[in-house]
């Protein structure tokens, strides 16, 4: 059995909890990091971790999807729990960009830049990575990243263009795969470019994936990202396994014996 690190969840978005996380457990699952997407699901997330320590690792973060729900005081009350709370984090995230239509509607760029950038200071003062979602913004985000002078970064569920990949890769930082490699066709092509070195997994659960066969995700679907990068790669299982867990480690200074 794999020992595996679902670098990206949202656990408190998941019904059955604990039921879950023994499947996980059960999958080789040796690790999750449950990422927060506003205060609230800050809160779980912190509170989760602490019930199941050396299991749950809590990253703190505020959704650029949150943003056009806030008045400008909430948004400085989010940062400001999240630099409070910051010791207990292994990384700040789910934080990041997004240029899709219907969130550009509700939160500009401009109003989606500053946010990101004022959580990346927060970031880079403690120095914690930053788990980046970055749809339809892959090179803004990755400049803002640069600028901020990030030492850690990792780039979710990443589809963008294999020119703003290759800036990535050049720049240190990561990204991850989810199980929309067994499908997606942009998502296929950066994890099958990216450098296995610079390659995390995760879930995203519970988001729902699969196009013929839709399912709810959970922790313990990790394996099929193996599968699937395994496929992608021409690489042994195995290897992607070995190495996308010490990547993980490594990324989010984990204390894991591995």
């Amino acid at each position: 059995m794999y020992k595996l690190i679902d670098t990206h969840a949202h656990l408190d978005e998941l019904k059955n909890l604990d039921l879950m996380l023994e499947e996980a457990k059960k999958a080789g699952v040796i690790a999750i990091v449950a990422v927060g997407s506003n205060h609230q699901s800050n809160i779980k997330t912190l509170e989760i971790s602490q019930k199941h320590r050396c299991f749950v690792y809590p990253a703190l973060g505020l959704h650029p999807w949150e943003l056009g729900n806030l008045e400008t005081f909430e948004i400085d009350d989010n940062l400001r729990f999240i630099e409070q709370n910051i010791a207990s984090a292994v990384a700040v995230g789910e934080i990041g960009l997004d240029y899709d239509k219907r969130v550009l509607k509700v939160a500009s760029k401009e109003l989606q830049n500053e946010v990101l950038g004022r959580l990346l200071d927060i970031a880079r003062k403690y120095a914690k990575p930053a788990i980046i979602h970055s749809r339809y913004a892959w090179k803004d985000a990755l400049h803002l990243i640069q600028d901020v002078g990030m030492d850690k970064a990792v780039f979710h569920w990443f589809t963008g263009f294999s020119s703003v990949l290759k800036d990535i890769i050049g720049g240190g930082y990561f990204v991850s795969a989810t199980p929309a490699a067994e499908y997606h066709e942009e998502h296929r092509r950066a994890v099958k470019e990216a450098p296995l070195q610079r390659l995390l997994l995760e879930t995203d659960c519970p988001v729902t994936y699969g196009r013929a066969a839709r399912y709810e995700s959970q922790p313990a679907d990790i394996l099929r990202d193996v599968k699937a990068v395994s496929r992608l790669k021409g690489i042994a299982e195995a290897t992607i396994a070995e190495q996308t867990t010490r990547n993980a480690i490594d990324f989010f200074s984990l204390d894991i014996a591995f």
